[in-house]
This record gives structure tokens, C-alpha cells and sequence, in this order.
């Protein structure tokens, strides 16, 4: 994976975490909720920061705040977890 898919996508904590980049308007519901996981870039989409230095739920937790369900957490058997 590029560096630049991973500011997109992320294999963390057993989650395969994916931000939809059509469907992201730049809320920052995310980053509020984790400033740690998540930011806005210049272009006010969410991308990833350091998701790996939380818990799993406070990224799950992160990733269910985004009003338009702009970011979505799979397990690693293909369930949704988020939102």
C-alpha cells in the first residue's frame, strides 16, 4: 500500500478502517472525536493521523462520529463495525 493510500485506508487494532472520499464533506466530527486517529487535510478531508496510539474503541468510537458515514471499520471476517 502507497503512503498516500494509507492516509485513506488502515490496517489497525484488527480493523480494516477506510475513509470514503466522495462521501467525506469535512465535518471534523472524527477529529473532535480523535485528534490522535484523524485530521483534515488541506482540502478538508479526513485522513489519518496516528490511529495506532488509541484503543480500539475510542477508534471505533471515532470513526461511528462522522454524520455522513463517510468512514467505515470492518473486523477481520468482513463485518461492519462502523458506522
Amino acid at each position: 500500500m502507497s503512503d498516500a493510500d494509507l492516509r485513506y485506508e488502515r490496517e489497525v487494532h484488527g480493523l480494516t478502517v477506510k475513509v470514503d472520499l466522495d462521501l467525506c464533506v469535512g465535518f471534523g466530527d472524527c477529529v473532535d472525536a480523535s485528534p490522535e486517529c484523524f485530521e483534515l487535510n488541506e482540502d478538508d478531508l479526513a485522513e489519518f493521523t496516528e490511529p495506532e496510539s488509541v484503543d480500539r474503541e475510542t477508534l471505533l468510537e471515532a470513526c461511528r462520529s462522522c454524520p455522513v458515514d463517510a468512514i467505515t471499520a470492518r473486523d477481520d471476517e468482513g463485518n461492519l463495525l462502523a458506522p
